[in-house]
């Protein structure tokens, strides 16, 4: 019985070597360079991976880095804006000098027709320094922010030019210079300024600055980011600028629904405001000598004063519970 299970054992000895070695010899060891190219692949294709986070994180902290230059470029502007950098982003060419002098005259005019008019004098002194100071500074504020709002309606359709003349081909550079002769105004003539401080030796990132000097507005801010990211580590210029078209035409979406839903709030501004004024035209035409004591008396001119203070105070808290920042 020991000489059976001896040799039974020998021979699955004998069978275990056949099945570890035969394969081998044979050329069965494929299977082993083959899970070893397999696993050098998986090490490769993850330095690749490592690579490419490596630059996504660069690229993110480039980009996270010149937003916050330009963001901290546009709160500076913001805190207090120069006469000159007004009337430049107002789209006039007229020089602060000039600018002044007109609001000078404006003062004296007012000043003359109270005069005129038999008011006392002073108050024909406040309504002379205020119309000068106020009137003036009040049209090139809403001449600004026209200026701004005809330059953000138009950018989205520049930014998808640029896109359309990438995709096809032509460098940044001619694309530009396409939506600088086809676009509407403002977007035209500011375009042309971006070109022609490339035809004196600017580059393309230092060029798109004059745009946000322009128009400092964050949607501005995007388009120069963009660019300058674009130029200093590279990527895929349209997609970029395809997605910057998508955001600035769902902000402008975003606007007209808050403008929309704002409508109600100036409306009933708008009625408040001018009830009392209303009022008092029909008062004094049906009944002349009613509310005369408001405008002789002393206590009636202290009521008129403390009621526009009041109408003023109230309309600036409705204006600027409807402003919202997008």
């Amino acid at each position: 019985m020991n000489a059976i299970v001896y040799a039974l054992l020998a021979v699955v000895c004998v069978g275990a070597l056949g099945f570890a070695l035969i394969p081998s010899l044979l050329g069965g060891g494929g299977r082993v360079d083959k899970r070893i190219k397999a696993m050098q692949g998986d090490i490769q294709a993850n330095r690749r991976e490592s690579s490419a986070a490596r630059n996504r994180d660069t690229r993110r902290k480039d980009i996270q880095q010149t937003l916050r230059t330009q963001t901290a470029a546009l709160e500076k502007q913001k805190k207090r804006i120069p006469l000159q950098a007004r009337l430049y982003q107002a789209g006039m060419r007229l020089k602060p000098a000039g600018f002044i002098r007109n609001s000078v005259i404006l003062g004296v005019a007012l000043f003359a027709l109270c005069f005129f008019l038999q008011v006392e004098l002073i108050y024909c002194l406040i309504f002379g320094l205020a119309g000068g100071y106020l009137l003036p500074r009040m049209y090139l504020n809403r001449r600004r922010k026209k200026f701004q709002n005809q330059f953000l309606d138009e950018l989205p359709n520049a930014v998808e030019a640029i896109v359309r003349g990438v995709k096809s081909g032509l460098p940044l550079n001619d694309s530009m210079r396409l939506v600088a002769k086809e676009a509407k105004e403002p977007i035209k003539s500011e375009f042309q300024k971006v070109i022609d401080q490339q035809s004196v030796g600017k580059s393309i990132q230092e060029a798109v600055v004059v745009l946000f000097e322009r128009v400092p507005l964050p949607e501005v801010n995007f388009f120069v980011v963009v660019i300058t990211v674009q130029g200093q580590a590279g990527g895929n210029l349209s997609e970029a600028l395809g997605n910057l078209a998508r955001v600035l035409r769902n902000r402008k979406k975003m606007k007209l629904k808050v403008k929309a839903m704002s409508s109600e709030a100036k409306a009933s501004a708008g009625i408040i405001g001018s009830l009392p004024i209303i009022v008092a035209i029909l008062v004094s035409l049906t009944t002349p000598t009613y509310l005369l004591p408001l405008v002789e008396t002393q206590v009636g001119q202290i009521c008129l004063g403390v009621a526009a203070v009041m109408m003023f105070m109230g309309g600036f808290i409705m204006n600027r519970m409807i402003q919202f920042d997008i």
